[in-house]
């Protein structure tokens, strides 16, 4: 039997986390922007890890990661920052299994008492609605790139959410500059 514990991303994690990252997507691209990312001043060191821990005497194992950066809604009437769940990995071998789950909804309930009212991102909704996600264009946000298909722009609302703010969502430069926003065809 498994137990998966989500907890805060440590420094001794890093090289790990890596790892992960990269085969969760089969390459370098998105291990670079997370690098990126953690150098960048969106970087607020919002990053958790899920950890396999066996029931027997045997080692935990790093299975998944997932970082939240600071992302601005541009309102009618001010800068509102806001949050950007990317990326979520989970180890290949354990894709399919819940950890992403997991790890999502319990990292999400660790930010509760956050400032910011909103997490936003882009992704399957089938598979993030069924977290509690919704499509953030019938909320009154726009998406940061028209390479955003309008079903994958997604939000959760935060505890200092009180509905008031609309507008377009902001991404951190680095995101642009490893052209890691929309998708592709």
């Amino acid at each position: 039997m498994i137990e998966v514990i989500v907890r805060p991303e440590v420094m001794t994690d890093i090289a790990a986390t890596r790892q992960v990252v990269a085969a969760a997507f089969g390459g370098e691209e998105v291990a670079a922007l997370l690098d990126a990312l953690r150098q960048n001043h969106a970087w607020l060191g919002l990053s958790f890890v899920a950890i396999e821990r066996a029931a027997s005497d045997g080692p935990d194992a790093l299975i998944g990661h997932v970082s939240f950066t600071r992302g601005w809604i541009d309102a009618p009437d001010r800068l509102v920052e806001v949050l950007v769940l990317s990326p979520l990995s989970v180890r290949p071998d354990r894709q399919r299994s819940g950890v992403g789950r997991v790890l999502v909804l319990r990292s999400l309930a660790l930010l509760g008492d956050r400032p910011e009212p909103l997490v936003f991102l882009e992704g399957d909704p089938r598979y993030y609605g069924r977290l509690g996600f919704v499509a953030a264009g019938a909320l009154g946000f726009s998406a940061p790139s028209v390479r955003i298909p309008e079903a994958a722009f997604q939000v959760w609302r935060l505890a200092a959410d009180e509905g008031s703010v609309t507008g377009a969502l902001v991404y951190p430069d680095v995101f642009w500059r490893h052209d890691a926003v929309g998708l592709r065809p």
